[in-house]
């Protein structure tokens, strides 16, 4: 009767250090991306072989943390707006809960240029994309945002812009909860300085308790 108690542990032990691997690997690959398998280890404080047990090599790794990723960008993605929601507001909230996850875009499209594959990461990063360029539609039909830009090119180009603030964030240039960037990303998108301002502050307590509650 004391064997399966016994193995509880051991299950438990398990989760925490694949969790812990993962979790030094998303941050030492957003360093460096040719960092090595024993130098996550290292870093994750377990021995190379509790590494190889979790995960038989950089592939298993890699896509790991592509599922990881794909998860929490998926669990980030706001509701659907209500019908009468402007598109300011819906894209003001899309990119709060985005920059909750930005740690992992980025890796994403640093790791895209050698070992997961462009495919990959596309695929990955597809719902969160649909979902900008959705919004950027509705907006530019709306007179809302400027329409320079076709929808998906100026959804990438946000992104694009997005991720950049967020390496700015990681290298101590810039303090930022989401907020400024999300102003920053009206302002990109069309929408008139105060307004973007007036938007964000609307919008983001709401989604900061969404976040909370989530």
């Amino acid at each position: 009767m004391t064997k399966p108690l016994a193995r509880v542990p051991q299950r438990s032990n398990a989760r925490s250090n694949r969790e812990r691997i993962l979790a030094t690997a998303r941050r030492e690959l957003g360093r460096n991306p040719d960092v090595t398998l024993e130098e996550i280890a290292r870093a994750s404080g377990v021995v190379r072989r509790t590494l190889f047990g979790h995960f038989p090599g950089r592939e298993a790794l890699l896509e790991a943390l592509a599922e990881e990723a794909a998860e929490a960008l998926r669990d980030a993605l706001p509701a659907d707006p209500a019908p009468a929601e402007s598109a300011d507001r819906s894209f003001a909230r899309f990119v709060l809960s985005m920059w909750t996850v930005g740690d992992r875009y980025r890796l994403l499209l640093a790791l895209a240029r050698r070992d997961l594959g462009q495919e990959r990461v596309t695929e990955v990063l597809a719902p969160a994309r649909r979902a900008a360029t959705t919004i950027l539609d509705r907006g530019q039909r709306d007179g809302v945002f400027h329409t320079q830009l076709p929808p998906a090119v100026l959804s990438a180009g946000l992104e694009g812009m997005t991720v950049a603030l967020l390496e700015e964030v990681n290298s101590g240039e810039l303090e930022d909860d989401g907020t400024r960037v999300a102003v920053a990303a009206l302002i990109a998108a069309g929408v008139p300085e105060q307004q973007a301002r007036v938007v964000v502050d609307e919008v983001a307590p709401a989604q900061v308790a969404r976040v909370v509650e989530g």
